[in-house]
């Protein structure tokens, strides 16, 4: 789930730490890469820091070696530093593990990228100009389908982003036809396939596409086609559970339309609210390791792997392009990175790849009001010097 942008975006020392692996026998005969520095990924960290974030964890992978980093701290009470290990929620990152086990189905012949909503969904999405005949599942997944964004609805947004809705409804229970029902009591944003508007709701509507198509639920799906054979062992689907498994830091936002006033503990939530669109749990290592093995061809066939990076222009995002859950973005020196940012309450992240999977980066902000994720990006693949 991506929050208003006052509420998801995008105070001590620095730690940083450099883990080489040798994987092949007689690596250390031949004289490894030259590994890079990273000081100016560093330095875009502490600048978040010195903005307001409370703290930040990162990873960066190429050439088999790891660098592990943090700033500022986890928890602003007793100003523990966060662990480059760190849990923590990945908001709309989800979405790309989402579309690709849909995917994984359209490979299979399970269903087509072409089948319409309704067809697996029927009369699911109506009403208010809304139908389902006519969207079909690649409009879902690249934003393209005109569906009003549920999260963008003013008493649902006032319910559990605010402050004293949120700690009064924080662990409500809503199924996601109930959060597709408030999207179609909204006129849609434009005809099917007529421009871009980022949904929350596509997403939610491709995850019970999975459950129709497959008999489970997206998350065990997700489990058994990705999480597994990946060993991503950080990696969750909690459903309702509230909790951010250890080690983990706290998570923080304004819970107001501004990024000023009070700062609160906002760790536990339901996130089942966010759905196929929002609700994963991962670290940076794993989700490292998830763009990188899914850029260089381990979890799609080329055919799905294509359609995935075929993308639609997004206005929003300069020299960017939305794929199918996947965002393609050319950084100021040229180098282009694929991936995505999720924000949900006290928490921003962004995890990005080489289009060869060769060098990768996974971050977070426990906090949400400020920092610019997009500095780190290009502190890390366009340095430049101090």
């Amino acid at each position: 789930m991506t929050t208003p942008r006052t509420l998801r975006l995008s105070l001590t020392g620095t730690t940083a730490l450099v883990v080489a692996a040798l994987t092949a026998p007689g690596a250390l005969a031949d004289a490894p890469p030259r590994a890079r520095d990273h000081a100016a990924t560093q330095r875009a960290m502490d600048a978040a820091v010195k903005d307001g974030v409370p703290g930040v964890a990162a990873q960066a992978a190429e050439n088999h070696t790891t660098w592990k980093a943090t700033a500022g701290v986890g928890d602003l009470k007793t100003k523990k530093p966060r662990s480059a290990a760190d849990h923590y929620r990945v908001g709309s990152i989800t979405k790309t593990f989402t579309s690709t086990v849909v995917l994984q189905l359209e490979a299979e012949r399970v269903l087509s990228l072409d089948d319409t909503v309704d067809k697996w969904l029927p009369g699911v999405v109506h009403g208010n100009g809304h139908d389902g005949r006519h969207i079909t599942l690649r409009q879902l997944l690249n934003h393209t389908s005109g569906i009003y964004d549920y999260t963008t609805d003013d008493t649902f947004a006032r319910t559990y982003f605010l402050k004293d809705g949120f700690f009064e409804h924080r662990f409500d229970r809503l199924p996601p036809r109930d959060l597709v029902r408030i999207a179609t009591s909204h006129a849609p944003d434009f005809a099917p396939g007529t421009s871009w508007n980022y949904s929350n709701t596509n997403y939610v509507l491709a995850g019970m596409v999975i459950e129709k198509a497959t008999g489970h639920t997206y998350g065990d799906e997700i489990r058994q086609r990705i999480i597994q054979p990946l060993g991503l062992n950080a990696t969750l689907v909690p459903g309702t559970y509230p909790k951010v498994p250890k080690p983990s830091s706290r998570a923080y936002g304004k819970l107001a339309e501004t990024a000023t006033g009070p700062t609160y503990d906002v760790t536990e939530l339901n996130p089942g609210l966010a759905s196929a669109a929002g609700e994963m749990i991962s670290d940076p290592g794993d989700l490292n390791r998830f763009y990188s093995a899914l850029l260089r061809g381990r979890l799609l066939p080329k055919k799905q792997l294509a359609e995935m990076k075929t993308t639609v222009k997004v206005g929003e995002i300069p020299n960017a392009g939305y794929g199918l859950g996947l965002i393609e973005r050319e950084l100021s020196c040229g180098v282009v990175v694929w991936g995505h940012g999720g924000g949900i309450h006290g928490s921003t992240s962004e995890a990005v790849t080489t289009a060869d999977g060769r060098h990768s980066l996974a971050f977070n902000f426990n906090g949400d009001w400020s920092g610019d994720t997009d500095a780190v990006i290009e502190a890390e693949y366009c340095p430049k010097p101090k």
